[in-house]
């Protein structure tokens, strides 16, 4: 670097040249601060550049990961309730790198302020019209005329909505019945008749008996944490304690569940039937033992019917076709299942409580057997099966929620030819695969089940799948996942009876909280006896959906 120029050297020069010669130093410094500055700049910002550019990367394999895990083949492989865990964590992952990518953005634009910072993207997101509004208004601090003409005039405001939340407040109701009677001693005492509670000589309200059931049974809280919550918000009350109020009112809402059960089997000519696992303690042995919640479940708004949907899960110590047939004992008509082979029996002239029973076998397994069966090389086979499949699927689509009469005709006309030349191009495969591979056992299965895959074509009532029931047990293996195992038999039995009334009230549209906190308060005024029909959850969801 050229050392400044040295005028100590020339004391006799004249005083102008002295002069412009420290202005043209000054502004060689200048230019020299500026050089270097822009070189410093210049580094930050390939600093930050090539930050972003790895965080750019980070995202795109995150989002690959996220399609491949909720779209790809290997979901089909993945439990429905695990794969909801591992995609809010793969959402969350996405959103923390979105927002680095962000501050990263707005660091270099802070490096460049000739070059605007990039507007961020806004969902556009609108919040419930029914949510309470608290609205604030923010003046300034002086709305003075700098002009001096007085105050400024209102022109316009801008307003930004944003979510809020009130923790959660537990508050004591203190019931006074005043007595009164006559001052001269000449009449008896006259008090109000004290209100009817669900837990008498007990202290939860109905309320609160239905938001510590739906904690536990829909929002998959055991009761141990939720007794530490309600310390941590100045109510220290015992998980024992909870667990009482539970198992009795359990007992209470058992005979509504029952009747529930008994209406659909007794109404209803088609029913979706599956089951899932229910751990259970085994005090005897220090271990757990594998118990069975059965669902039950009708849904007709696919074709139109008018029965209102509802599930029912029973609980059974296994998985033998004797607790399948004492469920559905009393139903005539078609099951739509998973073809496991607890129902066979049910379609013979040797069933007993009742006729031999239609079983519809769902596409939606056949599909995903033959997706387990793929080779780690891939195989034509299963690519060409699965395009079979979704043609299906396509014109099922086209028909959902229309009459049965016209959801036949177009399967008639459309579906049956498909599936004619699928069984027989499966044959054809079949023949040319080993009968002990994963793939043969997979197209085997379906081809020794033909009849039950092509009962929905000659049913417009039937559905080529049993994908809602499949749905409704996903709640209670969640609840699994959390709990672990229920304590007992008689747990899991409480268990079932709650996924019940939730399960229908979800499949109704309803609270389950506003639907047990009216249920627990008829019960406890003795409604069961009056109308036990007015109980159930498409009852509630009628009456609120006519008062609306």
């Amino acid at each position: 670097m050229s050392q400044p120029f040295d005028l100590s050297r020339f004391p006799d020069l004249p005083p102008e040249v002295v002069k412009a010669f420290a202005a043209m130093q000054s502004e060689l410094t200048v230019e020299r601060a500026a050089r270097q500055h822009e070189q410093a700049v210049g580094a930050e910002k390939d600093v930050f550049i090539t930050e972003l550019q790895a965080l750019i990367a980070k995202l795109e394999g995150q989002v690959q990961d996220y399609r491949r895990t909720k779209f790809g083949p290997k979901s089909e492989k993945l439990d429905p309730a695990q794969l909801e865990l591992a995609l809010e964590d793969l959402e969350a992952a996405i959103a923390e790198t979105q927002e680095q990518i962000t501050l990263v953005e707005e660091k270099i634009a802070a490096a460049n302020p000739e070059q605007p910072a990039p507007r961020r993207p806004r969902k556009a997101r609108e919040l419930p019209d029914n949510l309470p509004q608290i609205e604030r208004v923010i003046e300034p601090a002086d709305i003075t005329c700098p002009c001096g003409c007085g105050d400024m005039v209102r022109i316009g405001e801008d307003r930004a909505r944003r979510l809020d939340y009130i923790p959660a407040r537990y508050q004591v109701i203190v019931t006074v019945r005043p007595k009164y009677a006559c001052p001269k001693g000449r009449t008896g005492v006259v008090q109000a008749k004290a209100p009817a509670h669900l837990l008498e000589a007990s202290w939860p309200t109905e309320a609160l008996l239905a938001q510590i059931a739906v904690a536990k049974y829909s929002e998959h809280m055991p009761l141990h944490r939720q007794a530490v919550v309600m310390a941590r918000h100045g109510v220290p009350i015992e998980r024992s304690t909870l667990a009482d109020w539970m198992g009795r009112t359990g007992a209470l809402i058992a005979p509504v569940v029952d009747h529930m059960a008994k209406r659909l089997l007794s109404d209803s000519t088609r029913l979706y039937v599956d089951e899932t696992t229910a751990p259970v303690l085994d005090p005897g042995r220090g271990k757990t033992k594998t118990g069975y919640l059965w669902a039950v479940l009708r849904d007709d708004r696919g074709w139109k019917g008018t029965a209102p949907p509802g599930v029912v899960f029973h609980y059974r110590p296994g998985r033998k076709g004797e607790y399948a047939a004492e469920i559905l004992a009393g139903f005539n008509g078609t099951i739509q299942i998973d073809a496991y082979g607890a129902y066979t029996h049910l379609a013979t002239p040797k069933r007993e409580g009742g006729d031999p029973l239609r079983l519809a076998f769902c596409w939606a397994h056949g599909r995903r057997k033959l997706i387990k069966a793929i080779p780690k090389k891939g195989s034509p086979i299963v690519d060409e099966a699965l395009l079979r499949i979704a043609a299906l699927y396509k014109i099922e689509d086209s028909i959902r929620g229309s009459d049965p009469e016209h959801r036949r005709d177009i399967r008639q006309s459309l579906s049956r030819p498909l599936v004619d030349e699928f069984f027989t191009w499966l044959t054809a495969q079949a023949a040319r695969v080993s009968r002990k591979s994963d793939l043969g056992a997979a197209m085997a299965y379906m081809l020794r089940r033909q009849e039950g895959f092509r009962l929905f074509l000659e049913d417009g009532q039937v559905d080529i799948d049993s994908n809602l029931v499949e749905n409704a047990i996903r709640s209670p293996a969640l609840n699994r996942r959390n709990a672990l195992f229920a304590g007992h038999d008689e747990g899991g039995a409480n268990w079932a009876s709650y996924a019940s009334l939730i399960g229908s009230c979800k499949m109704n549209g309803i609270d389950p909280c506003a639907y047990l906190t009216d249920l627990f308060t008829k019960l406890a005024n003795g409604h069961l006896k009056k109308d036990i029909d007015d109980l159930m959850p498409w009852a509630y969801a009628q009456r609120n959906t006519t008062s609306e």
